[in-house]
């Protein structure tokens, strides 16, 4: 099986694919080692190079997050997350196929969020290129109704000054919106991680403590950011009304996905009515400078020249 993306695309549902078959494995009684090993007879890079010296327990995991290192973006942030998960669950005796399952279900999300993000740009961004194209619309245009406008851009040197000036508002524009489409573009690959991670150390039967202590160090050494307060503040509400803590967790966990995928998309409605401002002060000036007043230029001259 072959697997493709667009460049600079969130892949978690590539993490996630592999993820779901390991836990189909090992609720079936595969071991670990065999389920990583027909995993990788179609997966990607991650579970080849974890297939090839697979061991058990916590030494599988640290090969999980160093075989992430490999993949770049979403996909290495995704395998972070299954190497600190297989972590906790090893330590804390949790069993493994519900809690891959779990993540799978979680990183199929993410891919569904960054999807959607995707989606919501696509019209902004589109808006953006074409934009973008008008200074050499006018020149063409000009060039269609016999106006040497090209001529008139790199022979003179108002011209040049033309020239020097729509380039670098050309330039800053798209830098500009460049970065504007990358902040709203920008999706957290871990919200609610840690959460479930203690959700899955509890589910083994380790103690409070004890969770929080296994999700500070699986984080960590997997290279993700270290969990907040949220799950303390979990644990305390669970141990102040007496109830589990586990379903608790799970749910919100999902909260702060859900609110993660609002605000991205937020933030993507947003993008359209911002890009007004790099539009008008950067692209509409350079498309003066560029496309309009070199055919002022050139007609100016063909005018001397008859006089």
């Amino acid at each position: 099986m072959t697997r493709s993306r667009s460049r600079g695309r969130p892949d978690f549902a590539a993490a996630a694919s592999d993820v779901e078959r390991l836990a189909v494995l090992l609720d079936a009684g595969v071991t670990p080692s065999s389920a990583w090993t027909h995993v990788a007879a179609g997966g990607g890079a991650v579970a080849r190079s974890v297939a090839a010296g697979a061991p058990a327990g916590h030494e599988l995991a640290m090969r999980i997050g160093a075989a992430a290192t490999a993949v770049q973006g979403s996909e290495r942030v995704g395998w972070q997350a299954v190497a600190a998960a297989w972590r906790v669950a090893a330590d804390a005796g949790a069993p493994l196929a519900p809690t891959l399952r779990d993540l799978a279900a979680t990183l199929r999300g993410l891919a569904q969020a960054a999807r959607e993000v995707e989606v919501a740009l696509a019209g902004p961004v589109a808006t953006a290129r074409v934009v973008l194209l008008l200074p050499l619309v006018g020149i063409g245009l000009a060039a269609l109704l016999g106006v040497n406008a090209l001529g008139a851009l790199v022979t003179t040197v108002p011209g040049w000054v033309c020239l020097a000036g729509g380039g670098g508002l050309i330039v800053l524009g798209i830098r500009w919106i460049g970065g504007m489409v990358r902040g709203a573009s920008r999706l957290d690959p871990t919200p609610g991680l840690p959460l479930d991670l203690l959700a899955i150390a509890l589910r083994g039967g380790a103690s409070a403590d004890r969770a929080t202590a296994l999700v500070a160090e699986s984080v960590t050494d997997a290279g993700l950011p270290a969990p907040g307060e949220a799950g303390a503040e979990v644990l305390a509400f669970s141990r102040a009304a007496g109830v589990p803590a586990g379903a608790l967790l799970r749910a919100e966990a999902e909260e702060l996905r859900r609110r993660e995928r609002a605000a991205a998309a937020m933030r993507a409605a947003r993008l359209e009515t911002r890009l007004l401002a790099p539009l008008g002060l950067c692209v509409l000036p350079a498309f003066v400078l560029l496309g309009v007043a070199p055919v002022l230029l050139a007609l100016l001259s063909s005018t001397a020249a008859a006089l």
